[in-house]
């Protein structure tokens, strides 16, 4: 039974990992900013800020790793320096704190924008020379070459677009349109897009977890199948028993549309693709278990 020390326990993907890891037998030690509630099940010990923490050789004592998840996201609109510092510089200090501590591993929850931008026409692996496109993903690729700096062993994991119940961000906005009472004009959009569930994360995570051998690298994690964003509506609908009710029109339509509404930037997410092979982290023995498709679905009816 290990002992994990996590971070970020109060986030989305963070609470599903509380919950999920138990299951696999690991014991949960939470890193917490400041006292909060966690689950009777688990440990806490209250570190800070990550950018300035505190009795961090405490907090680490006899852990058998870390997963480190906590991070400022995409969206926050921070400057560039910012994202640097808290999810750049901050992640390798909690690194060389869990090597000091003695942890055989550390996991980071990287991100797939660490690799492309948002969009790309060809298939995402690891092999492929990192582009990110924005801050944040930049923030993350340096985090990841600042651990490789370490005599530590680490994996970054490179999720795509995660889903789950408390899931925010360009999916939950999909899943409120997907409610909507009306047929959508999405038919046409061609564009197939890697998803990744929380409960294939979590099961990536514990496969990282138990690899017997040195990792020391970056692995895509994707649900096996991508879908059309027609695909991931139909699936949606399904879940809540009605028919995909999805009609064409024009892209450049479409485009022109989500300009009048102030979202010109949702044409790239739609119509773009964005598939990532997941292969690498299979041989380690990791299945997803969840096909996207039921995953969207069975999201719909817990909602």
């Amino acid at each position: 039974m290990a002992l994990i020390a996590l971070t970020g326990a109060t986030g989305f993907i963070g609470r599903h990992l509380l919950r999920e890891l138990p299951k696999h037998g690991h014991r949960i030690r939470v890193l917490l900013r400041r006292p909060s509630e966690v689950p009777l099940d688990c440990a806490s010990a209250v570190v800070g800020d990550l950018a300035r923490p505190r009795n961090m050789a405490a907090a680490l004592a006899d852990v058998d790793a870390v997963i480190h998840s906590a991070a400022v996201g995409r969206v926050s609109g921070l400057p560039e320096d910012d994202f640097r510092v808290l999810n750049t510089e901050a992640t390798i200090g909690l690194a060389r704190a869990a090597q000091r501590a003695g942890a055989r591993r550390f996991i980071f929850m990287s991100s797939v924008r660490a690799q492309s931008g948002p969009s790309d026409e060809a298939v995402l692996t690891e092999d492929r020379q990192p582009r990110p496109t924005d801050a944040y993903g930049r923030s993350k690729l340096a985090a990841e070459e600042g651990l490789g700096q370490l005599d530590l062993d680490w994996v970054a994991l490179r999720p795509v677009l995660v889903y789950g119940p408390g899931m925010t961000g360009n999916l939950a906005a999909l899943a409120q349109w997907a409610r909507a009472p009306y047929p959508l004009p999405l038919a046409a959009l061609k564009g197939r897009r890697s998803l990744l569930s929380v409960e294939n994360l979590a099961d990536a995570i514990n496969a990282v977890i138990a690899a017997p051998a040195p990792l020391r690298r970056p692995l895509i994690v994707a649900d096996a199948e991508p879908l059309t964003v027609p695909d991931m509506i139909a699936a949606m609908r399904r879940g809540m028993g009605r028919r995909p009710g999805l009609f064409p029109l024009p892209e450049i339509v479409v485009q022109a549309a989500l300009r009048s509404l102030g979202r010109a930037e949702w044409h790239q997410r739609l119509a773009g693709a964005l598939v990532a092979d997941a292969s690498a982290l299979r041989t380690l023995g990791w299945i997803p278990r969840v096909a996207t498709p039921d995953g969207l679905a069975a999201l719909m009816r817990n909602l």
